[in-house]
C-alpha cells in the first residue's frame, strides 16, 4: 500500500522559491545542493502541511520570499490516511495562516487527521543538553503524530495556565478566581500527560533491536501532573501560595521533562558524544514511524534536513534501508549528492541551486 505521501507540490513566493512545483512518486526524496540554495525551504513547506508552525516554528510573515512580501502560497495534493486529498495554506501580507482541504476552508489541526509528518532538524541536534522546553515541544510532536486532538487540548490548556498567571502576577488570592481555570486546566492537563505516556509506550514497543541505530530508553518527569496520574485540580489548588510568591504555575504538564538514555551503555543522553546523541534521535524518528505505519497501516512522512552529514557510509546505508522498508516518502538534504549514493534508484533526486531570482530546482 506504501506510506502517506505528497503527489506534488508547488511553492509560490515561500522564502527563496518564487514558483515551484515538483513531482514525486512516494519514493524517498534526496534533495543536494549548497548552503542557502534552499533545500531546507522545501522541507519547511511540507511540514506546514501538519498543524503548527512547522520546523523553523516561523510565524506567517516572515516565510514570504523577499523583497517582493507578496504573501505565500503552499499547494499540494496528497495521498492521506483515508482518500486523496488536495491542501493548501498560505497567508497574505499582515494576514495569519490560512488552511483548505478540497477547496473548503479547514483548520490547521485537521491537518492532522490528513497527513502524519515527522522531522529532523540540525537545530534539534542539541535537544539533550539544552533547557527542558525543547524537549517538550519534542515530545508534544511525537504525541500529535498518534492524537491529532493533542494539539487542541495543549492550546486549552495553555490559555487557561495564562489566565491563571495573570491572576497570580495580579496577586489576586480569592479562590473563586482561580476554581474554574484550574478546572480547565485539569481537565486538558489530565489528557496532555496521558496522551504523552500513550505515545511514548508505543515508541518503546515499535523500536527495533536489530537496527543499526541505538536504542533510546525515554523517561517522562516533573513536577505534579508532570509525569503521572495526579489530581491536578488539586495539586493546582494546593500550590496557589507558592505559586503566587513566583508569579506562574509550578505543577502541571507544561513542567514535564524528557529524559533519556543510550540503551547499550546505560548512559544519560546528555553524557553521550554528538555522534550518539544524533544517532538517538535518528532512533527515535525511526521508532515512532514504525509505531505509526503499525497503528495506520501507513508510514508517516518523513523530514530529514541535512541528516547524512554526520554519519558514516555504513550508518548512511543503514538509514536508507530502514527507510525503504517502511515504504516512507522521506524528504532528505545534504550538500552534496554523494551522501545519497547508497539510496541509489530507490529514490528520487533533485538538485537546488541558488539563482539571481532565487532558487532552482532540477531532477537528476
Amino acid at each position: 500500500m506504501g506510506g502517506l505521501a505528497i503527489d506534488t507540490l508547488a511553492l509560490s513566493h515561500f522564502r527563496s522559491h518564487r514558483a515551484q512545483r515538483l513531482t514525486f512518486d512516494g519514493r524517498p526524496v534526496a534533495i543536494s545542493g549548497p548552503n542557502g540554495a534552499g533545500k531546507t525551504n522545501i522541507l519547511e513547506a511540507v511540514s506546514l502541511l501538519s498543524p503548527g508552525r512547522g520546523l523553523r516554528r516561523a510565524g506567517a510573515e516572515d516565510l514570504a520570499r523577499r523583497p517582493e512580501r507578496l504573501g505565500w502560497k503552499i499547494t499540494a495534493s496528497v495521498r492521506g490516511l483515508a482518500a486523496a486529498h488536495g491542501v493548501e495554506t498560505w497567508a497574505e501580507p499582515g494576514e495569519p495562516r490560512q488552511v483548505r482541504i478540497d477547496g473548503k476552508a479547514a483548520t490547521q489541526a485537521s491537518l492532522g487527521r490528513v497527513l502524519r509528518i515527522l522531522w529532523l532538524v540540525p537545530a534539534m541536534d542539541r535537544l539533550w543538553i539544552e533547557p527542558a522546553e525543547g524537549r517538550r515541544r519534542f515530545l508534544d510532536r511525537m504525541t500529535l503524530s498518534f492524537f491529532p486532538e493533542h494539539g487542541e487540548q495543549s492550546l486549552t490548556y495553555e490559555k487557561a495556565m495564562r489566565d491563571r498567571n495573570r491572576l497570580l502576577r495580579d496577586q489576586v488570592t480569592d479562590p473563586h478566581w482561580y476554581a474554574a481555570l484550574e478546572s480547565q486546566m485539569a481537565e486538558a492537563g489530565h489528557e496532555i500527560a496521558a496522551n504523552r505516556r500513550a505515545a511514548l509506550a508505543r515508541i518503546a514497543e515499535a523500536t527495533d533491536p536489530t537496527s543499526a541505530f541505538p536504542t533510546a530508553d525515554l523517561t517522562l518527569t516533573g513536577p505534579d501532573g508532570a509525569d503521572e496520574p495526579v489530581d491536578l485540580a488539586q495539586a493546582l489548588a494546593d500550590s496557589r501560595r507558592r505559586d503566587l510568591a513566583a508569579g506562574r504555575t509550578l505543577v502541571g504538564p507544561h513542567r514535564a521533562d524528557l529524559l533519556a538514555r543510550y540503551g547499550a551503555k546505560n548512559t544519560p543522553a546528555d553524557q553521550c558524544s554528538t555522534g550518539e546523541q544524533k544517532a538517538l534521535l535518528i532512533s527515535l524518528i525511526l521508532s515512532n514511524a514504525r509505531a505509526l505505519a503499525q497503528d495506520l497501516g501507513r508510514a508517516p512522512i518523513l523530514l530529514l534536513d541535512e541528516v547524512a552529514a554526520h554519519l558514516d557510509p555504513d550508518r548512511r546505508a543503514a538509514l536508507y534501508d530502514e527507510i525503504c522498508a517502511l515504504q516512507a516518502q522521506a524528504l532528505m538534504t545534504g550538500t552534496e549528492a554523494q551522501l545519497f549514493q547508497a539510496l541509489g534508484p530507490r529514490g528520487q533526486h533533485f538538485a537546488v541551486q541558488e539563482t539571481t531570482d532565487g532558487s532552482s530546482i532540477q531532477q537528476d
